[in-house]
């Protein structure tokens, strides 16, 4: 059961935003755009996702499109006319970046296309599940522009620089079968069954201690900006840190007791 989830924004025009149990689903709504993203769809997804942060009755957000689209980049019809003073100025596509803030898991269910900034937004979350039809594709250079938000960044450290490359400057896209066989995404599902499919996994996700899974969310991104030596630092003092909470005692002794842990989120 679904029921429409009320925040301080909770009219929206390019979104929908529904509750299932502990998970969030958020749905892009821009159909006949190909859920292009436009700046008035990132300002709400990034109010939307900040209030289901800071609520304690979430633990988890699914992210999707339609069938035929997750998003089929940034809205092109936005940026044609700027030129470089006014996209420096208003630092065109930094917010996009706050998703990345988000400290309760992400997870992006990938039906249709996800192309150019539709593409990045996705390798913002933390889990990517692809629909059989999904097609990734960075195709920025047939625009004569490159990415703009991480989608280099990110895509290299997913597949490495070859493919990356590969993917970039020929801007040709790859199917979902291409993209789980290079790690770019956890599993392939049939299109009808891909949201049903990862609102499971969010809501077992959801379903356990709200602060480890923001310990375990912080300590795999950093991986990403430190080393091997100073990663298993930083992961062993959020291991520590786990030891003042009453969820990982509770976690322990439940084991112990042969019984389900309760958690409190403290």
């Amino acid at each position: 059961m679904f029921r429409k989830i009320l925040f301080r924004f909770s009219t929206y025009n390019f979104i929908n935003v529904t509750q299932k149990g502990k998970v969030a689903l958020i749905q892009f709504n821009r159909p006949k755009a190909m859920n292009a993203l436009c700046d008035g769809l990132i300002k709400e997804l990034n109010q939307v996702t900040q209030e289901i942060d800071s609520n304690p009755e979430y633990g988890s957000i699914v992210i999707t499109g339609n069938e035929k689209a997750f998003a089929a980049g940034a809205d092109i019809k936005e940026m044609q006319d700027k030129s470089f003073p006014q996209v420096q100025n208003i630092q065109m596509l930094a917010s996009w970046e706050n998703l990345t803030n988000i400290k309760k898991p992400i997870l992006a269910a990938v039906n249709g296309y996800a192309l150019g900034g539709g593409f990045e937004l996705a390798m913002m979350c933390d889990i990517i599940y692809a629909g059989e039809n999904a097609k990734f594709g960075l195709p920025e250079a047939t625009l004569g522009t490159i990415p703009g938000c991480g989608g280099t960044q990110r895509l290299i450290r997913a597949v490495g620089k070859s493919k990356a490359m590969e993917i970039t400057l020929t801007g040709e896209f790859i199917d979902a079968q291409t993209a789980l066989s290079y790690g770019l995404v956890s599993k392939v599902l049939p299109v009808a069954n891909l949201v049903e499919e990862t609102l499971k996994v969010a809501e077992k996700i959801a379903s356990f201690s709200k602060p480890v899974a923001a310990l375990i969310k912080d300590t795999i991104n950093e991986a990403e900006n430190i080393g091997l030596r100073e990663g298993v630092k930083y992961e062993r003092k959020a291991f520590y840190s786990t030891f003042a909470t009453q969820d990982r005692k509770e976690g322990m002794s439940a084991f112990v007791e042969k019984r389900k842990p309760s958690w409190t989120d403290n």
